[in-house]
């Protein structure tokens, strides 16, 4: 089920960006080697908003710049409950499965360091995580970003139900 959770303006949000991988890749010309690099980032302002961006430059601070400009293009908002997610999600993207699930206040962050970074991000204090099949940061950033995008708001669920937010967690 797809979720429409897109951001519309970024105009009045303070973003703080996060370097996820840089990666050197090489392109072999009839001149000789020619280096690259490729960075994945992530934007968020800690308060439900996050977004990835992937930038390609000759050098890294260009690459960089790039990918924090990638990433304010695809921000979503994501629910969240007490600092912590409202529900357990499993997510897959390529080689890499993420599994995503709230935690009691206090837990902190137990996720590695790609899905670390999105869950930071966000704004979330209190999750645990893991990640399965491949590590590669590509996907697990955009595994994480989808198990994100696929969570439900508590108001909109009980709602939907006809019964209040603590009726959906205590049922």
């Amino acid at each position: 089920m797809a979720i429409n959770n897109k951001v519309k303006s970024t105009n009045d949000l303070e973003l703080k960006d996060r370097l996820v991988a840089i990666n050197r890749v090489t392109k072999v010309t009839k001149g000789g080697r020619t280096f690259s690099f490729a960075a994945i980032v992530v934007v968020g302002n800690e308060d439900g908003i996050v977004g990835w961006g992937l930038g390609k430059a000759g050098e890294v601070t260009t690459a960089i710049s790039k990918g924090i400009e990638a990433a304010k293009k695809n921000l979503i908002k994501v629910p969240i409950y007490k600092g912590t997610i409202p529900h357990e999600q499993v997510s897959k993207f390529g080689g890499a499965q993420v599994f995503i699930k709230p935690a009691t206040h206090g837990t902190g962050v137990k996720a590695g360091g790609a899905m670390r970074a999105v869950l930071e991000s966000v704004g979330v204090t209190d999750v645990l995580a893991k990640s399965k099949g491949s590590s590669n940061p590509h996907n697990l950033v955009k595994a994480t970003m989808v198990a994100l995008g696929e969570l439900r708001d508590p108001a909109m669920v009980a709602q939907n139900r006809g019964i209040s937010v603590e009726k959906v967690f205590k049922g």
